[in-house]
């Protein structure tokens, strides 16, 4: 049988920047295995099959696998499926180029998520979600030592101001790593005979540093999950969910909204920026916003 997909790069405006992802369509179909099979042959950070909901009301369930596992959420999955959603929607009408504001409601394992889909005229698509968890502490992270050594690092090069490695997880946990500066965190190697022994289940890494090469962004970051095929990933919305809760512990935040962008990928070619609105009463977070834009790049049909 055959299934078309789409592929676009998300969290960028541009083709070829950002992080890939496929989308297969109306894969009821297909087995869990099949799904697996497909994403191991995309090869790409994450691959979403779209199948029918189980509330008639919302607008898709979607199944989410890396190139080894299935995950309950992910964030450019999110974003890049909602501007595809769009996309398919504006061409059943015939038309192209259109203002237009839609509003998606996507199962995930995780739960429901309700996303935003703004588009304008010469402009690429801009998707927004709410974390369909607030972010929270995941136990003690490792020993700084030890962090520095798995990343190829010195001890003193990891950490900054008053920031110190944390774990926290909005859906997915991370182990959070501030590095001193640009320098020190494009000269990252993962360590692969220390990674798990050093970080265990929680084997995905995000540094971060407060330095960046675009003077908008608020913090420059690398993400790195070998132990999911993924040795570097351009642009990570469900980490960039979870680092809210971190930017508030480390960075006074007033209450209110204070939107802060990430840049990521750069090291790999493929700059991304990622948006993350934090919403704060009390001094305590009541909620994380993720948003980027997504350009389509191909489509076509896959048979199995």
């Amino acid at each position: 049988m055959d299934y078309r997909f789409h592929t676009l790069d998300v969290f960028t405006a541009e083709r070829f920047g950002g992080n890939p992802l496929a989308v297969v369509l109306d894969a009821d179909g297909l087995t869990s295995a099949e799904m697996q099979t497909i994403a191991r042959e995309f090869g790409l950070s994450e691959t979403v099959f779209v199948v029918k909901p189980n509330l008639p009301a919302h607008t898709a369930r979607l199944r989410i696998f890396t190139p080894v596992t299935e995950l309950p959420f992910a964030g450019h999955p999110t974003v890049g499926t909602a501007v595809l959603f769009s996309e398919l929607a504006i061409r059943g009408q015939g038309v192209s180029d259109v203002e237009q504001d839609r509003l998606v409601v996507f199962e995930e394992s995780i739960g429901s998520i309700r996303v935003g889909v703004r588009r304008r005229r010469g402009q690429a698509a801009f998707a927004e979600f709410d974390a369909p968890k607030l972010p929270f502490e995941v136990g003690p992270p490792p020993a700084t030592e030890r962090i520095a050594t798995a990343l190829g690092l010195m001890p003193t090069e990891v950490g900054f101001e008053n920031h110190k490695p944390a774990v926290f997880s909005a859906g997915l946990p991370y182990v959070f790593v501030p590095v001193r500066g640009l320098d020190e965190i494009a000269r990252i190697e993962p360590q692969q005979r220390l990674w798990s022994e050093t970080f265990g289940g929680k084997g995905a890494v995000y540094a971060y540093c407060r330095e960046t090469v675009h003077t908008h962004a608020a913090f420059h970051a690398r993400m790195f999950d070998p132990g999911h095929n993924i040795p570097e990933d351009p642009a990570t919305g469900s980490a960039a969910a979870a680092f809210g809760a971190v930017v508030l512990r480390y960075d006074e935040r007033p209450d209110g909204e204070s939107r802060l962008a990430i840049e990521q990928g750069l090291e790999m070619g493929r700059p991304s920026e990622i948006s993350v609105t934090l919403v704060v009463a009390g001094g305590t977070l009541k909620g994380v916003r993720i948003g980027g834009h997504a350009v389509g790049v191909l489509e076509g049909t896959i048979s199995i």
